[in-house]
């Protein structure tokens, strides 16, 4: 039980903070399943979701409807990189297939590959795990696990209506209460 909530507490904590650190990001280029040639530089002014996922991943098939929905938007995009699927890419079109999948995919191959995907965004440890870009290109959230409608457009509208956050804002861990002056005994 213990462990199990220490994992949970860095994974909110992990999510939290990298609201807080915005990095500017490299403009990635993949070639979807189509040939097509994406850029993060051909989104620019648009909210862009990318979502690392594998075929035999069972949590990864519970947010692709919210990821079509997200995709849906006007001001959003989703990229799919489908990962570690064996030497069957077919597993990975059958998925997509199966589950209507209208977001751009990339064949990403193996993690462990000499070049995968991941190294033009970030570390990807396990599946599903998203990162989203805000419209002037930078990494304003890491995602690991599965992805929440909700939570992403709610923190979207605030992003726009206040601003990218303060690069000094201290983050604490919402499973740990900090103590304030207030709270001591007098």
């Amino acid at each position: 039980m213990k462990k199990w909530f220490s994992t949970l507490c860095f994974a909110f904590l992990a999510a939290f903070a990298s609201q807080a650190y915005a990095a500017k990001a490299v403009n990635f280029q993949f070639t979807d399943s189509k040939g097509k040639t994406i850029r993060l530089s051909d989104y620019k002014g648009k909210w862009v979701l990318v979502n690392f996922w594998a075929p035999w991943c069972p949590r990864c098939k519970m947010e692709f409807n919210e990821l079509n929905d997200l995709d849906a938007r006007k001001d959003f995009v989703v990229i799919g990189v489908a990962m570690d699927y064996g030497i069957d890419e077919g597993s990975v079109h059958t998925t997509v297939q199966r589950f209507n999948l209208r977001y751009p995919q990339i064949i990403g191959g193996n993690r462990r590959d000499p070049n995968p995907p991941s190294l033009q965004v970030g570390p990807v440890d396990f599946y599903p795990t998203s990162y989203l870009y805000s419209p002037s290109g930078e990494i304003v959230m890491f995602i690991p696990g599965i992805i929440s409608k909700q939570k992403i457009v709610a923190f979207t509208e605030q992003y726009r209506s206040t601003g990218p956050p303060n690069s000094r804002r201290t983050i604490s861990s919402p499973c740990r209460r900090q103590r304030r002056a207030s709270d001591r005994p007098a």
